[in-house]
């Protein structure tokens, strides 16, 4: 019943791309045991971190990629901790943002220098970060330390690599604050990055770039640079990388998006029709015309678009995956883990029996869902203060009754890739003959 509940509000093929959207985003009231204090990330300036983009995509790309080339923007963004003292229906002071983030970062609660930076989910196109603000709060207070949550660009109005440019803006703007900042900086080994559903995309796609930075330094150097707010600043790799049912296939090609279909509450996918589902509105479509409401067709199997297709995770630090088992992201999940392990990372790996898509957002109430953020929250502190061992568990429904599991797939990146580029082939054909 609630899975078709979330169908109904989220995703009913009458509603247009507008009205699904501004449903998603409208401000609510800031109460409870949370502390929020906004911020604005300013522009670093013109072309000091574009560049750095469009070069990996060139890159990582095949050379048919197209796209526009967004420059950065000034981001919203919102310090989120925990305020334990606070009651559950308690109106945030009435005082200045600077005054709420040096309360909040004097909260007896925060022991830890853990730092998340929170890339909330909603396929690109939905929620902003007042829809996962509760999530961020509750990781902030599971790992004892703080979360940034930034208000990325939604397609399709920006299309990617404009999400990409923000969450690299935002990175740097932890460890290299400008005058004016709140806080002091962060170092890289304090900072993990987390998101869930397209958040977990973002958090997978930025981590790939800065792999590819790292590989692509000058010979001699320890770590990449990059030039931000007219300096050149070293760039280096967080201390790890948390992702709630990660979207790492934007092509939507894997076998249990269709499996997994009647028990999740994501969409169903349409590689021959996707378009024609979305009824016209004021941004939707594009102009000019764009085959996918995240992205160029062209780019839909780009590692930085969809990172399940990546090809190398050698070096980067420890990952936590979770997913739902009945999901429709479960395969590109698991793929993803198995790869990265593959080459060497260390993998953090969870399984929830019968659980949907991204289920700690969507039920937070749920025992599973505080199960869940608890662990994510150990793990980033793991990440920060001592060292993080492989492990893999299968987590029961009714019981919670917590069991080891092995880490496998019988799908091959070969696979999957050809699949993707099947699923590519197709949406381009129904594009051009809608």
């Amino acid at each position: 019943m609630t899975v078709e509940v979330l169908r109904a509000l989220y995703y009913d093929p009458t509603k247009s791309i507008d009205r699904v959207q501004n449903g998603t985003t409208k401000g609510r009231s800031i109460k409870g045991k949370l502390w929020l204090a906004s911020t604005t990330i300013p522009k670093p300036g013109q072309h000091n971190i574009t560049d750095a983009i469009f070069q990996a995509i060139e890159a990582l790309g095949d050379g048919t990629e197209q796209y526009n080339r967004p420059d950065a923007v000034p981001l919203q963004a919102q310090w989120i901790g925990s305020r334990p003292d606070a009651t559950d229906y308690e109106e945030a002071p009435e005082i200045p943002e600077e005054e709420k983030y040096k309360l909040m970062m004097e909260e007896k609660t925060l022991t830890s220098s853990t730092t998340v930076l929170y890339f909330h989910g909603g396929q690109y196109y939905m929620g902003v970060w007042r829809t996962h603000r509760q999530t961020a709060s509750r990781l902030a207070k599971a790992c004892r330390g703080r979360a940034l949550s930034i208000e990325y660009r939604l397609a399709p109005q920006t299309a990617f690599p404009g999400q990409l440019v923000d969450a690299l803006n935002a990175y740097l703007y932890l460890m290299y604050p400008p005058k004016g900042s709140f806080h002091q900086a962060v170092p890289a080994g304090d900072i993990v990055f987390a998101g869930d559903g397209a958040g977990g995309n973002l958090a997978a796609s930025l981590m790939q770039l800065l792999l590819h930075m790292q590989r692509t330094r000058p010979a001699g150097t320890e770590t990449s640079t990059i030039l931000f707010h007219g300096t050149g600043v070293p760039v280096p790799l967080p201390a790890g990388m948390a992702t709630l049912s990660g979207w790492f296939d934007v092509a939507r090609a894997m076998p249990s998006v269709r499996a997994n279909q009647i028990w999740d509450y994501l969409p169903p996918v349409d590689h021959d029709n996707a378009l024609s589902q979305l009824p016209n509105d004021d941004i939707w479509p594009t102009t000019p015309p764009r085959g996918d409401i995240f992205c160029d067709l062209s780019l839909l199997c780009h590692p930085l678009v969809s990172p399940m297709i990546s090809k190398d995770w050698s070096g980067c630090p420890p990952m936590y995956l979770m997913t739902g088992e009945l999901e429709l992201l479960v395969d590109e999940n698991m793929l993803v883990a198995v790869k990265a392990a593959e080459h060497g990372v260390t993998i953090v790996w969870e399984q929830y029996e019968a659980m949907p898509h991204a289920f700690p957002t969507a039920f937070p109430d749920r025992e599973t869902s505080a199960r869940c953020i608890n662990a994510v929250g150990y793990f980033a502190r793991e990440c920060v203060e001592s060292d993080v061992k492989s492990r893999a568990t299968w987590i029961a429904k009714a019981s919670g009754i917590e069991s080891p599991m092995q880490l496998s797939t019988n799908l091959t990146w070969e696979y999957a890739t050809a699949r993707m580029m099947n699923a590519q082939l197709r949406r381009y054909n129904g594009y051009k003959h809608r």
